[in-house]
């Protein structure tokens, strides 16, 4: 499965759009690691427990937004968006959302 930000992919033809294909994650953050990356950023270093539990939840938006792709007979997305929100009651939880065009590449 071909990914890309971008609207084609070079030196291929788009044969069939199959539509918009969407992947998510939202992931609860643990109140101990909230703790210790809020003592790091004051620090200022990196929040690597931040920074490991975005990873994740991006690896999970990618590879529900390919099953979904597959699940419409497409071998590539195009035009992807990434985004990324904390939602939840005091912003406990993360969002990564992912969207695209699911097509075939001929």
């Amino acid at each position: 499965m071909l990914l890309s930000t971008t609207p084609s992919i070079e030196g291929r033809s788009i044969s069939e759009y199959k539509g918009v294909v969407v992947g998510e994650a939202i992931l609860g953050t643990n109140v101990f690691r909230d703790l210790f990356a809020g003592i790091r950023d004051i620090v200022g270093g990196r929040s690597g427990a931040y920074e490991k539990e975005l990873a994740k939840a991006r690896e999970i938006a990618f590879t529900e937004l390919e099953q979904h792709a597959t699940e419409v007979a497409a071998n590539a997305v195009v035009g992807i968006d990434i985004d990324y929100e904390v939602v939840g009651k005091d912003g406990s939880m993360l969002m990564v959302s992912v969207s695209g065009t699911a097509v075939v590449l001929s």
